[in-house]
């Protein structure tokens, strides 16, 4: 009867064994990276930030130099074919141009496929900034934080014109803000002009424009006699909304 009974067991537990389904071990999805190359311009010239006479001209015909130029790119998307879009995490990048080095970034762990276009938010999202003093590129050292307002520079110009009425003529835009009426965070969005094929081992190339003048037309054309001065408020907003849909263009892909 002992013997019957272990017969027993031992069956029904090969048949659990048995019925019990192995785990899944799906391959992990192979991801790649995408080199990015910022490339500032005004207009059709070539960006030069400057103390000597290197003199642009808006399109009011208000001639003007320029010493500084950075913006802040966040919360980068990659647009599929389907339209789906692949987020990328933790995306925050300060381009300077004053600084060659923040003009190549590179974007990594992008799952492998095929991309028609991308989307990214100009400025820093409303989360991180009411998230106070920060590190890397939002460490407030690389001066685009205001510790008086507690929020982030999304874009700085500087310069000077002989239009300006500000003292020494300068030209001061400090574009931020991201609480309504004022808020000054905007989302760029662009087909790729050919698709971006992101593989393992590989590493292809998208090169950005952005051009400074976007700053003065648009909705608004600006003339530097009236406004040549804004640290957020009502007249970031004008500038925000001119370079919306101006600032940056994507002008080359290459796998």
């Amino acid at each position: 009867m002992k013997k019957l009974m272990g017969l027993l067991i031992f069956s029904a537990l090969a048949l659990t064994a048995r019925a019990v389904p192995k785990p899944n071990n799906p391959k992990a999805t192979k991801k790649g990276s995408v080199a990015i190359h910022f490339k500032n311009m005004v207009d059709n010239k070539d960006l030069k930030l400057t103390d000597s006479i290197e003199l642009y001209k808006n399109k009011n015909g208000d001639a003007f130099r320029l010493t500084t130029f950075k913006y802040y790119i966040s919360n980068i998307n990659l647009i599929k074919k389907d339209g789906g879009k692949t987020a990328i995490p933790d995306s925050y990048f300060l381009v300077n141009a004053a600084d060659s080095a923040t003009l190549d970034q590179q974007i990594s762990g992008i799952p492998e496929g095929k991309y028609t276009g991308i989307s990214f938010t100009i400025g820093v999202d409303s989360v991180r900034n009411f998230a106070g003093a920060q590190t890397g590129a939002l460490d407030p050292a690389k001066g685009m934080f205001w510790s008086w307002n507690s929020g982030y520079i999304f874009l700085k110009l500087e310069g000077e014109s002989p239009r300006s009425t500000a003292k020494k003529n300068r030209l001061t835009f400090h574009i931020g803000g991201a609480k309504n009426p004022d808020n000054t965070i905007r989302t760029f969005a662009q087909k790729f002009p050919k698709v971006l094929k992101i593989s393992d081992g590989k590493l292809p190339e998208m090169e950005i424009v952005a051009n400074a003048a976007a700053l003065f037309r648009g909705k608004t054309t600006i003339d530097f006699a009236k406004l040549n001065f804004t640290m957020g408020g009502p007249n970031s907003v004008v500038v925000a909304d001119n370079y919306a849909n101006g600032l940056f263009k994507i002008v080359k892909i290459k796998n």
